[in-house]
């Protein structure tokens, strides 16, 4: 399965380590990213695909939600599929 991971929050060191290392933990695999910082706004996506069929979108997702809350970031991980539909133009 891919997925899509967003970060947006305030620019600080470690945040794309943080985010990586959840992800290698669970075996998920980092397939593209984009990052940038806009003036102290940090942004980025990533498409992700996961390898391991035991590991759940909602295990990744409970993690990326405590790394949200400890780094005070916006991180959001949705299917390929339903991201793909709701930003359709």
């Amino acid at each position: 399965m891919k997925a899509v991971v967003t970060v947006i929050g305030k620019d600080q060191k470690g945040i794309i380590a943080k985010v990586s290392n959840i992800l290698f933990k669970n075996e998920v695999n980092i397939l593209d990213i984009s990052q940038t910082i806009m003036q102290d706004v940090f942004t980025m996506i990533m498409l992700v695909k996961f390898e391991s069929k035991s590991v759940t979108l909602k295990q990744v997702a409970d993690e990326l939600d405590a790394a949200e809350k400890e780094m005070g970031l916006s991180i959001h991980i949705q299917r390929e599929e339903i991201f793909t539909s709701m930003h359709r133009v």
